[in-house]
């Protein structure tokens, strides 16, 4: 692992951050491409997960605002396929993750991840209100932030009928525990600017 000492005014680069915060070794990554070769949603990158890793690799400022602004960590299913296939073990996800939250909190977001990140906001709302996921409450939170309001709307009655949209969210009897988690987890990434 690198040291944390740094030459007066220059800041840690973004590789050496999403080290420290998910202790995985960057500079493990040989470039031998399976991540991308196995990766579902390789094709629709502006950036394929094997040059994420290297762009990391190079520590060069410019590069790191490029992943930050990238569509391809916002796209990342975080289904592990590339964990599987790298001969070195590296967690891509979980520094896929790491630059997600580094974007959101730098305001560097691709315009085009917009909806996902609306999505991922209502979500963790929907989680944050009842302690579970409440599907009419998610798809309101989305619909509200990414104004598609009519988008998909055909399909509620029979989601409805079938069963699969409850009109009243099922609470659980904890809810102060979960809002606990979500005050710890609010002051930890504070602590983290």
């Amino acid at each position: 692992m690198h040291s944390e000492t740094l030459v007066e005014g220059h800041k840690p680069s973004l590789k050496r951050k999403a080290e420290k915060h998910t202790g995985e070794a960057v500079n493990l990554c040989y470039q031998c491409g399976k991540c991308s070769a196995g990766c579902p949603l390789a094709g629709e990158m502006d950036y394929a997960p094997n040059q994420i890793l290297r762009m990391l690799q190079l520590e060069i400022p410019s590069l790191d605002e490029k992943i930050l602004s990238s569509y391809a960590i916002w796209l990342c299913l975080t289904c592990e396929t590339c964990v599987t296939r790298c001969p070195k073990d590296v967690n891509l996800p979980e520094i896929m993750d790491y630059l997600r939250s580094e974007s959101v909190r730098q305001g560097k977001v691709n315009p085009k991840a917009k909806d996902i990140l609306a999505f991922h906001n209502a979500f963790l709302d929907s989680i944050k209100a009842t302690g579970r996921l409440y599907e009419v409450g998610l798809i309101a939170g989305y619909k509200m932030r990414t104004m598609h309001l009519l988008q998909d709307v055909d399909s509620a009655p029979t989601l409805y009928f079938n069963g699969k949209l409850k009109l009243f969210p099922h609470m659980i009897k904890n809810r102060e525990a979960i809002s606990r988690m979500f005050s710890k987890a609010k002051d930890w990434q504070e602590g983290q600017k």
